[in-house]
């Protein structure tokens, strides 16, 4: 199999379940934009333990990535060939996130003014995969049909990143700074 096919040459993409659209249409902005998002948390993840908590939960977020990009990539006629929880996000996808932020922010100290990125290497990059996620929602707003779960669970995940960064930079904090 060749990874090329030449059938975007023209500016356009297909669509899952069929049809094509302009490479610059908001479909395509969009789930392009969640294909950053998780690329960017795959840096992140590189820069874990493999089979720590934290990769653990990455990989979980790069798959839900995957099902944002396939509900993205899909026309409004055909939504209704869309899987819940596999090519559709899901209200439950969203509620899931919310006791993960509840527990990390547990195990750190709240910051009390505006955070400076860059405490340490990963949770730099985690704050750079929350202001990718952030775009992704920006794009997604325009593209995800009505009663689409995408930019909820887009604006919830960079709510969690944001909460990871601060739990990494608590990890690996100096002892006298703690």
């Amino acid at each position: 199999m060749k990874i090329y096919t030449r059938k975007g040459d023209d500016g356009t993409t297909g669509l899952l379940f069929g049809g094509r659209v302009r490479k610059d249409d908001s479909a395509p902005e969009a789930y392009g934009a969640v294909d950053e998002a998780q690329a960017a948390l795959g840096v992140a993840r590189a820069e874990t333990g493999e089979g720590s908590e934290l990769d653990r939960l990455l990989v979980r977020l790069e798959r839900d990535l995957w099902v944002a990009m396939a509900e993205l990539a899909t026309a409004p006629d055909n939504r209704q060939k869309l899987d819940p929880g596999v090519s559709l996000v899901t209200q439950e996808m969203v509620d899931g996130l919310e006791p993960i932020i509840d527990d990390l922010t547990t195990r750190f100290e709240a910051p009390t003014e505006f955070v400076v990125p860059g405490q340490n290497r990963l949770s730099a990059q985690l704050d750079v995969a929350r202001t990718t996620v952030r775009k992704a929602e920006r794009r997604a707003i325009v593209a995800a049909s009505d009663g689409s779960y995408v930019v909820p669970y887009l604006n919830r995940l960079s709510d969690l990143l944001w909460t990871m960064a601060r739990w990494q930079e608590g990890q690996f904090m100096p002892a006298r700074e703690r």
